[in-house]
């Protein structure tokens, strides 16, 4: 049975493993986590002369270098004369060269938010009228690329290695303590620590080019690398560093002296040493996430810090431990497996890690998220929805693996009885019949492949009562007998339906695991939900508070079209300066979806003002360049709200009028 089940179990975890890759591959990194809530001049503003400087207001405080905040002409040279600085709070400026002359022009910026995240984007604004411009915004993010994916990659294997490492070391001391001197156990938590540890380095060699250029040629800029160590993220990931030394210690006495100790008061205060050391250890390690991430900004940075922790070790503590009862389930050897005592208490000690992360996580979803409504209208709330639902669904399955261990422990004891009667009957045997056993044992291994030994090769084979000719043959006689026994117990343990069940109960649980730890992940990594609305709330604020107007009073109006023709969409934007009373002038620019200039057969443009009865005054402006007409002279004869229509035709028979009210004077 247990062939025919080995093949499964590789397959399962196989699929499972590739659907997190591919989570995490779809999901892909956040832009941002601070977010810009304003700006002077305001994106895309027309200004009657030059600003002295640019200033950007974030939703938080942010790290600035040299190049943090660039200014860029229509030809891609930058404007800007000195490194950029904080002008108050949460606002920077960078100042420009005077006297610069009309043109569109591109705000580039790329800072480090307050909670480690890089925060990159771009916005345009025009002196005079705007015009074409050489400068892409696009692909400023710095965290899309090669180096962006394997940041990502490195905080998953660090996450994953931490609850392997702290969680398993959890199962051995609190659950099962006979599994110290088992080695598949020990392979699974060191290779947490390796992993923990691998990651760690990795993230600090990226850390440089992740929030800067994105390079996969500055990932060993040891210059990058002294300036990291210098920030907040950089001091999280040296002291993890350090704290992975102790808990490497940890790990050497956990399956080295305490599993040697034979001593039972030794043994017992060796585990509360073990014990306290190894919580304080690991809330350590689970404080390096917390001092630089998510809980160490915003709303009451002192409680989420300490909740963020608690919260990871109940992570760890349940999904760790549920790595290491697969292990125990499927790799320990036969005369150590593990009992239904070791996984009633790892039962006790998960359902005390899922209360404590339903409190721990609704405070966390309260702090991040702000209203209900963020739950749908932003990623990370989304996101946290589908982490609630594989949590009940871990849970459920869980509750399935609490009923196969109650089944387990009412079988243990026949079992155990059963097994202790065949060792004393077959104690007392004679010479006869323990020679026959040997020959049974090696039929029973030819078809089981328990000894790896031919029939031709095996010693058991020699006539009855022929004695051993020296003691390596005895040896030799002692091991292939003990393998028998240990095969036997193995086959007995497995053809147990109860254990099989709860083998593929904890092996679905791991499953999910994977699969919820994928998408925690990708939410450390997205921009808070309140953050997101916070900023959508700004700038809808600024827009109805001035809406498409520059400092000089200056109107912009952008208005998307669809004539339901060929080539029939695009935006038309209507420029009107100084937007008063009297005499204006007017630009109409028409560009397609992707903000190329393109000419079309008909654009004119209306004015109406309702609440006063007055219009529609039409306005035919000349054809100046490709995508571009203009109208001197366009008088508003009176303040107020105006209606704004435009009309465009894409083709003899292709025509659309758009609206926008604006106002005026």
């Amino acid at each position: 049975m247990t062939q025919t089940i080995a093949p499964r179990v590789r397959t399962l975890v196989l699929l499972l493993l590739a659907a997190a890759c591919v989570l995490l591959a779809g999901a892909g990194p956040a832009s941002a986590h601070a977010a810009v809530t304003g700006s002077d001049p305001a994106q895309g503003a027309v200004v009657d002369k030059a600003p002295a400087r640019i200033t950007l207001t974030f939703s938080e405080q942010v790290a600035l270098s040299d190049d943090s905040l660039r200014v860029l002409d229509p030809e891609g040279k930058r404007v800007d004369t000195a490194k950029p600085a904080t002008v108050s709070g949460t606002t920077y400026a960078v100042p420009l060269h005077s006297g610069l002359p009309d043109g569109t022009y591109t705000v580039a910026y790329q800072v480090v938010s307050a909670d480690s995240h890089p925060v990159a984007g771009a916005y345009t604004f025009s002196i005079g009228a705007p015009s074409k411009t050489s400068v892409s915004v696009s692909g400023q993010s710095t965290d899309d690329g090669v180096v962006g994916w394997l940041y990502g990659f490195g905080r998953y294997v660090s996450y994953a290695g931490f609850i392997v490492m702290a969680g398993g070391a959890a199962f051995v001391l609190a659950c099962w303590r006979r599994g110290s001197g088992v080695r598949p156990v020990q392979r699974f938590v060191v290779s947490g620590w390796v992993a923990l540890t691998a990651s760690t380095l990795a993230l600090l060699l990226l850390r440089g080019s992740f929030t800067g250029s994105g390079k996969v040629s500055d990932i060993f800029d040891l210059s990058l690398l002294g300036q990291v160590l210098q920030t907040k993220s950089g001091a999280a990931l040296v002291s993890r560093l350090l704290l992975l030394a102790a808990a490497a210690l940890f790990i050497a006495v956990l399956f080295g002296a305490y599993d040697k100790r034979e001593d039972a008061e030794e043994k017992r205060d060796l585990t509360f040493g073990l014990s306290i050391g190894g919580v304080v250890v690991a809330a350590g390690l689970a404080a390096s996430w917390a001092m630089s991430e998510h809980a160490s900004v915003g709303l009451q940075a002192g409680i989420a810090m300490p909740v963020d922790v608690l919260h990871l070790l109940a992570v760890a503590a349940w999904l760790g431990g549920l790595g290491a009862l697969l292990v125990a389930l499927y790799r320990a050897p036969a005369d150590t497996p593990v009992d239904a005592p070791a996984v009633r208490r790892f039962s006790q000690v998960a359902f005390g890690s899922v209360l404590a992360l339903i409190a721990t996580g609704t405070y966390q979803s309260w702090r991040q998220l702000g209203s209900w409504s963020a739950f749908t209208d932003t990623r990370y709330g989304q996101l946290l929805l589908a982490k609630i639902a594989l949590v009940v669904v871990l849970v459920g399955v869980a509750w399935i693996s609490r009923r196969w261990t109650g089944r387990l422990a009412e079988t243990v004891p026949v079992q155990a009885s059963a097994v202790r009667e065949k060792e004393r009957v077959g104690a007392g045997a004679d010479g006869a019949g323990e020679t026959a056993a040997v020959g049974d044992a090696e039929v029973s291994a030819e078809s089981e492949g328990d000894t790896g030994l031919d029939t031709e090769e095996q010693p058991g084979t020699e006539p009855a009562g022929t004695e051993p000719a020296d003691s390596e043959r005895a040896a030799q006689l002692a091991r292939q007998q003990a393998a028998r026994d240990a095969a036997r117990q193995k086959r007995m343990r497995d053809a147990d339906p109860n254990r099989f069940g709860l083998r593929r109960s904890v092996l679905a649980e791991a499953g999910i695991a994977v699969v919820l730890l994928a998408v925690t992940t990708v939410l450390t990594q997205t921009e808070p939900g309140r953050t997101e609305q916070e900023a959508k709330a700004a700038s809808a604020a600024s827009a109805s508070s001035s809406p498409d107007e520059g400092a000089s009073g200056a109107l912009t109006l952008n208005m998307p079209f669809d004539t339901g023709g060929e080539d029939g969409k695009g935006i038309v934007t209507i420029d009107v300066d100084p937007a008063r009373v009297g005499g204006n002038e007017m630009h109409v620019y028409v560009e397609r979806p992707n903000g190329r200039a393109f000419d079309i057969p008909e654009v004119k443009v209306e004015f109406t003002l309702k609440a006063k009865d007055i219009g529609p005054l039409p306005v035919v402006p000349d054809h100046i360049a490709t995508g571009h007409w203009s109208a001197n002279g366009v008088q508003i004869p009176m303040a107020g709200d105006w209606q704004v229509d435009v009309t465009v035709r894409t083709s003899d028979i292709d025509e659309v009028t758009v609206s926008k009210n604006a106002q005026i004077g």
